[in-house]
């Protein structure tokens, strides 16, 4: 059954949680939930997969779309695969909506700083946006407040790196696929696990910095993106990490590389396709896409594989008995 579908199939559970007062969900599936911040009624998508013990505290993971994107585009399973990847790997996954002037959501943008659009010209609070979402799903199912992530498309990657500068605090690690650090400062309130995933031929965001030629018409609506080189350096700086990366993927078309012994075991890694654009990759073609994303990896596996990682490199050595 598509995301449509199930989404259609859990409204009439869902519609009793658009109330002021966060109803308790207690069965699996598909959940569309508005919430009122900075005045204006926000939206979002949830998913529970059925492979989540009742009652138990689960990881929960943001899922931000790209410029120009919606939740639902997000959210569709046969583009990006998160939906599956949530039901195989037991995480609540969420999907808000960014700023649009459209009354369905379309067309939406994130403000990550000096990017995107609508969002970011209007200054709108999508960092307080964010964390009154993740406020809003706790109050509804256990989450386990060290295992919140984000990750993002583009400029949802862009936010992405934002909500690291800003809700350290909140947030314990983050994947920026195709997108780079936008934002106009950055301080941390401590060490935060970040990964990378970036195409060196991604054509709207480009490798080595400023705005492609197939970003958008209007170039007003975006900036001259910082490069990936120049991300990187930024986050192992800021995490005070090893200069020298150890090598944990290479395979044909992809690599990875991993920056660890930093604070607080929060690792940055960066990964690199040698094609695919400006994908997701593992994922399926998105229309507005050029070509098809980069099959070398999986964003989702990768992803999911860093983050575990960092929790486990993060807890305390048990004591010899």
């Amino acid at each position: 059954m598509g995301w449509r579908a199930r989404l259609l199939g859990a409204l009439l559970l869902a519609c009793g949680a658009l109330s002021a007062t966060a109803s308790p969900i207690s069965a699996p599936g598909d959940y569309r939930l508005s919430l009122q911040h900075g005045g204006l009624t926000r939206h979002y998508l949830l998913h529970v997969p059925r492979s989540l013990p009742p009652g138990q505290p689960a990881p929960l993971l943001l899922a931000l779309h790209g410029g120009g994107g919606h939740m639902e585009l997000q959210a569709d399973d046969a583009k990006y695969g998160l939906i599956s990847k949530s039901e195989q790997a037991g995480f609540i996954a969420v999907f808000p909506n960014g700023s649009s002037a459209f009354p369905g959501g379309r067309l939406a943008t994130w403000n990550a700083g000096n990017c995107c659009g609508r969002a970011r010209d209007q200054g709108v609070d999508d960092v307080g946006f964010v964390r009154a979402v993740v406020a809003d799903v706790q109050a509804r199912l256990p989450v386990d407040a060290r295992r919140i992530y984000a990750t993002g498309m583009s400029n949802g990657a862009m936010m992405a790196q934002r909500l690291a500068c800003e809700a350290a605090d909140l947030f314990s690690g983050i994947a920026a696929v195709a997108g780079t650090d936008n934002t106009q400062q950055c301080s941390p309130a401590r060490p935060i696990a970040v990964l990378l995933i970036h195409a060196r031929d991604d054509d709207h965001v480009l490798f080595g910095g400023g705005a492609g030629p197939q970003a958008f018409r209007d170039r007003s609506q975006v900036t001259e993106f910082r490069s990936v080189p120049a991300t990187l350096a930024g986050w192992i700086a800021r995490n005070a990490c090893q200069a020298q990366a150890s090598r944990v993927l290479e395979r044909p078309g992809a690599y990875c590389d991993r920056y660890a012994a930093c604070r607080g075991g929060a690792a940055v890694q960066l990964c690199v396709t040698d094609s695919g654009g400006h994908a997701w990759p593992g994922g399926g073609t998105v229309r507005r896409a050029k070509g098809a994303p980069s099959q070398a990896l999986s964003a989702n596996e990768v992803m999911w594989e860093f983050f575990s990682r960092t929790e486990a490199a993060a807890q305390p050595a048990t004591p010899a008995k």
